[in-house]
């Protein structure tokens, strides 16, 4: 079987070059979370106020467009921070808990090297599709490729 090679123009991280992004990876991940918190507590309100059976009166209607229009700018805000951080090489897999993925190669194949917001440093890694429940520690020579 012929040898993998990394995607040409790929961005791949080391655990060293994922950890010197997370000041800046940890400041946009407060916010996204922040957000994220927000976005679902409005989403939850519109609902409620979607879900009355009694025909929508003025007030009531005018509340269910500022709540919508509220969701709305949500996005926009949540669309650009994962701008952000796709600028950076980051892939944003869980909004609330602030679970992200960095690809890295490791042993002749792509991995991602996985960081949750309050962990202190990149220190674990899984395989492309294992996810979450796939995480290992990294080694200490490992993800230096």
């Amino acid at each position: 079987m012929a040898a993998r090679k990394p995607k040409p123009g790929k961005q791949y991280f080391t655990a060293a070059t994922a950890n010197a992004t997370l000041p800046l990876v940890r400041a946009i991940v407060r916010d996204i979370m922040a957000l994220a918190r927000e976005f679902s507590e409005r989403s939850d309100r519109l609902a409620r106020l979607r879900g009355g059976k009694d025909t929508p009166g003025d007030a009531h209607q005018e509340e269910l467009q500022q709540v919508q229009s509220e969701l709305e700018r949500d996005q926009e805000r949540m669309s650009e921070y994962v701008e952000k951080l796709t600028s950076l090489g980051v892939e944003l897999k869980q909004p609330l808990t602030g679970l992200l993925d960095f690809p890295c190669w490791m042993d002749g194949r792509e991995v991602y090297l996985c960081w949750q917001y309050g962990e202190p440093e990149v220190a674990h890694w899984h395989e492309l599709h294992a996810g979450f429940a796939g995480r290992q520690k990294l080694l200490a020579d490992a993800a230096t490729e």
